[in-house]
């Protein structure tokens, strides 16, 4: 693969945002995180959720001091204007929005280089880290290229078939997709191993394994939701550092991608619980990242969202009045919880559970689903979560409206006031560079 500069790159648009810090110092390390689907009413809702105090007052979160502008997430889709993940995150991985679907492909379906594959390129080590499929759309996004994002096996085997000068593109790969990997036609992860990569499936695993470079599959498609986890399935905090424990080996520094996979999922379902499990779990990988280039004058942190989820509001039906409390009170997601009940028929297990009190009609809407199927005793939970917790929902697909960018660290300014999503690789392919 040839490595063009864009047409950003070769109008100089960047060039002169560069100040004389940015470009006398030596950008060594990044790390860009991807909460899929957070826009900015997650992260409002953050601050609500994060404060223990019945008056349900704002607590500022860690993304709050390092808030730098917003980016536009549209695509080219000849059909909508409303991004999915797989164009939003090629435009954040090249520089080119693209049409819905496309990974690493422009709008005519050419492959055109990611700033994983420039990092490599360059001779620094690289990283995907999720709670998706490692093969999803927006991790894919950066490391294949592929007209369409349902091809999971053949973006899984560009993982390993796609070479640069040689060498595999991706160094760490950390999250599910262990159908994906350990096929019966194809047996990826037998196929890393002996190109000596470590090969782990359990927190356990990944803490003893001292490969430099290593496949870590800890489900068999997606993770758990964090609120759903088994200490055996490492967070994504727990996976970053990991992650950067293994890059930061490379004299010549690393390119690491972290995404929050499954704020998005949530939203999708509508379900404030799984959303803020899964913001929390954004937020503690941030933290991880942030910790790492404290003190460091050589490393770049980026936080972003590749678009927004399901029209999220920290309101309802004029209540003006949005309770954290409630959701605090649920210990698992509502899909968990819906099949706990249909393996037992006994609502009274919802005690151990859902400890905030529900109403009669709640129960007899709950007691009537368990005559139908899990799914329906799925959406009448989040039904009730969101009426108590007086939580609204506009939609359950994507939103278009623009996201928040968080940096710190070197060069961290270039990212500052109102950008495109494509701008983001734009500028990383210029102070990689």
């Amino acid at each position: 693969m040839e490595f063009q500069k864009t047409p950003l790159h070769r109008s100089g648009l960047f060039s002169s945002m560069m100040d004389q810090r940015c470009s006398e110092k030596k950008l060594k390390n990044v790390i860009l995180l991807i909460g899929d689907g957070m826009g900015f009413s997650y992260t409002t809702g953050l601050r609500y959720f994060n404060n223990d105090s019945v008056k349900a007052l704002m607590v500022p979160t860690i993304f709050d001091r390092h808030f730098v502008g917003t980016q536009s997430t549209y695509s080219l889709d000849p059909e909508s204007n409303i991004t999915d993940s797989a164009a939003a995150g090629t435009a954040l991985a090249t520089g080119y929005k693209t049409y819905n679907g496309a990974i690493g492909v422009n709008i005519h379906g050419q492959s055109v280089p990611t700033v994983l594959e420039y990092a490599k390129y360059r001779g620094k080590s690289t990283g995907l880290v999720g709670t998706s499929q490692i093969n999803h759309a927006t991790l894919a996004a950066f490391a294949a290229h592929n007209e369409s994002r349902e091809q999971y096996n053949k973006i899984a085997d560009d993982y390993f078939d796609e070479r640069l000068n040689g060498q595999l593109k991706i160094d760490v790969m950390l999250g599910g997709g262990k159908s994906y990997f350990c096929r019966e036609d194809r047996h990826l992860a037998e196929e890393f191993m002996k190109n000596d990569y470590g090969y782990v499936t359990s927190l356990w695993e990944l803490v003893a394994n001292k490969n430099e470079r290593v496949l870590g599959l800890f489900a068999p498609v997606e993770l758990p939701k964090q609120i759903d986890r088994v200490p055996a399935v490492p967070s994504l905090a727990q996976m970053t550092k990991a992650a950067i424990q293994r890059l930061q080996q490379n004299p010549k520094g690393f390119f690491l991608l972290v995404e929050g996979s499954q704020i998005d999922w949530a939203g999708h379902e509508n379900d404030i619980v799984g959303a803020m499990s899964e913001v929390k779990d954004f937020e503690a990988a941030y933290q991880e990242a942030v910790h790492f280039a404290l003190d460091r004058e050589d490393t770049l942190v980026i936080a972003t969202a590749d678009h927004s989820t399901g029209g999220m509001s920290i309101d309802r039906d004029d209540h003006y009045k949005w309770n954290p409390g409630v959701i605090k009170a649920v210990t698992a997601t509502p899909r968990v919880i819906a099949d706990r009940l249909h393996r037992t028929k006994d609502i009274g297990t919802l005690k151990n559970d859902i400890s905030f009190s529900l109403d009669d009609e709640d129960l007899q809407l709950l007691r009537t689903t368990l005559e139908m199927t899990a799914d329906d005793t799925h959406q009448a939970l989040i039904s009730i979560i969101n009426h108590h917790s007086s939580t609204g929902w506009t939609t359950k697909g994507h939103t278009g409206e623009d996201v928040p960018v968080y940096a710190c660290g070197l060069c961290s300014h270039l990212f500052s006031g109102k950008i495109e999503n494509s701008d983001i690789a734009n500028i990383l392919f210029q102070i990689i560079d």
